[in-house]
Formats: C-alpha cells, sequence, structure tokens
C-alpha cells in the first residue's frame, strides 16, 4: 500500500507541473464551427476590424468587446476597440468587463453575451483575462459564441488568450514565457500563441516554450497581422507575418539548399495558409516561389 502511494503521489506531481489545454473538441485544432481572428497587437488596419464584423455576420450582429486584460479600474462603452468596431460599421456592440470571477460567474453578467455573434479581447496582460474568467459562465458563454458559428478575435494578450497554452502568462513579467499562468481559454488547441514578434525582436522566445513542450505548436504574429482559423485550416491575413514553429522549414523558393539551424522556424505572408492538423504549409499557385532574384 506505502509503494502505491507513493507511485501515486509522484505522479500526481509530474502531472501537476503540466499546463492543463484546454479545448474539448477532439477533431479540429481549431473551432469546429465559427473562426477565430487573431491579431498580434497594435491592431491598425481597418481590414482586420472589417473581417471582424464580416465573420461575426454583418453590421447588425450583437459584438461583445473585453477589455480585461488591460488592467484600469473600470471601462466605459467608448472603449477604444469598440470604437473602431462602430467606426466601420457594427451597430450592436457591447463592452463587458469584470475583474471579479463571482460576478463573472453570474447570469446577470453574461447576458449581453447570450445573443453575441462575435467577441474581441483587447489587449494589455492575459493572466487578468484567466482570473476573471477561467471556469465561470462567461467562459462558458464565450466557448458558445464559437459553437453557434460566430467569431472570438483578439490582439496582444487577446490573441494569446485564444490558444491552449498561454505564452507569457507570469503575472510579475510578461517577459516571462512560460510563467506562473499556463493555460488559455483553448480555441485553438495544443498551441501557443506570442505576439508583436518582430517588432519586438521575440522572434527566438517560443523556442522556451517547444523545448519544455514539444508537442505544442508555436504561433508567433507580428503586429497588425492576423491569423485567421476555421477548423484546421489557418491563413495569415494582415501587413506584415506570422511565424510557425512546428520543428520544420519551409520556404516558398524551396527549402533543399537552405542550411536552417536544428531550432527552427518560418515565416507565413498574408494569403499562405497552413493545415493546423498536418502541420503544413497548404501549397498553391500563389504560395509557390517565381522567378525573380
Amino acid at each position: 500500500m506505502r509503494i502505491a502511494s507513493l507511485i501515486l503521489t509522484a505522479f500526481a506531481v509530474i502531472t501537476s507541473a503540466q499546463p492543463i489545454l484546454n479545448g474539448t473538441n477532439g477533431t479540429y485544432i481549431g473551432p469546429e464551427n465559427g473562426h477565430l481572428v487573431i491579431v498580434g497587437g497594435n491592431l491598425k488596419s481597418d481590414s482586420i476590424w472589417e473581417r471582424i464584423i464580416s465573420l461575426a455576420g454583418g453590421p447588425d450582429a450583437p459584438i461583445v468587446v473585453i477589455p480585461t486584460a488591460g488592467g484600469e479600474p473600470t471601462y466605459s462603452a467608448n472603449f477604444s476597440s469598440a470604437e473602431s468596431l462602430r467606426r466601420l460599421g457594427a451597430k450592436n456592440v457591447t463592452v463587458l468587463h469584470t475583474y471579479n470571477p463571482t460576478v463573472a460567474d453570474t447570469d446577470e453578467f453574461i447576458a449581453p453575451l447570450l445573443e453575441a455573434k462575435g467577441i474581441f479581447f483587447g489587449g494589455g496582460r492575459q493572466w487578468r483575462l484567466v482570473d476573471a474568467y477561467a471556469g465561470t459562465k462567461t467562459e462558458k458563454a464565450f466557448q458558445a459564441v464559437l459553437d453557434r458559428g460566430g467569431v472570438i478575435s483578439g490582439s496582444s494578450a487577446g490573441a494569446s488568450i485564444q490558444a491552449s497554452f498561454l505564452a507569457r502568462g507570469d503575472t510579475a513579467d510578461n517577459q516571462v514565457i512560460i510563467g506562473d499562468h499556463t493555460v488559455g481559454f483553448g480555441y485553438l488547441k495544443n498551441a501557443a500563441v506570442d505576439q508583436h514578434v518582430l517588432v519586438r525582436n521575440r522572434q527566438f522566445d517560443l523556442f522556451n516554450v517547444t523545448r519544455a513542450y514539444p508537442e505544442i505548436l508555436g504561433v508567433g504574429i507580428d503586429e497588425d497581422t492576423a491569423l485567421i482559423v476555421h477548423q484546421n485550416e489557418a491563413e495569415v491575413f494582415g501587413s506584415t507575418y506570422v511565424l510557425i514553429y512546428d520543428g520544420k522549414f519551409w520556404s516558398r523558393e524551396g527549402s533543399e539548399l537552405k542550411n536552417p539551424p536544428a531550432e527552427k522556424f518560418y515565416f507565413l505572408k498574408s494569403g499562405d495558409k497552413y493545415d493546423l492538423g498536418t502541420r503544413q504549409v497548404i501549397v498553391t499557385n500563389s504560395t509557390g516561389g517565381g522567378d525573380d532574384y
């Protein structure tokens, strides 16, 4: 009995050290219904905002903006992300916020989410979203938006929270990429999302995650650029690049003569597509290389 008890204790210690990866749908890496719009921060392009509105169902679709990651004491209906959506034609935008998980677990608080067709998570510190909403009726209501075919979107912290592994979730310092919060909301399963990647020279940081958890797909998204996900298809949309950390290397001009290092990543540009299930670039005529030098 003592040996069995020691084995169980050791197993509990080992498993408790691993991040629990949210997401219950085993068929797809992304949402079976609906879309994700994962933005790498500093969202300026009207085209990305317009894509969010379109995927939500158009100008009349109810969209809920969650500014909680920002850390301000209160937020008004005129929060900047809500104003951007309204400026581009969204007619039914609600700002919803609390830091109190007890409040987030009430029917009264989640009422605006029950009919929502879109959600936008603002930037800041992603652990604040976990502390406020994880395990509450609000988190379930977020998921329900996807389940009925809506869109979940977010920028910066609002990008990282969408993955199952929460990168930069440390309460003390956002430079710690594996911090004291490692579980995101899991709309993109078995993955970690980093943001502001090229602007802040973060392109090597996700190796800390993939070394510790080799099964996790690393996705780095630069500013004003989105990865749009439905089921297993991910498309780059925006002004710069998405970086993929899947243990392989890919180049649109071919990889045979390349000499990448042991730890690899590669770039995808706007219009490129990636299969999250097979972890391969979806090669089309527009993806392949040309004769330009």
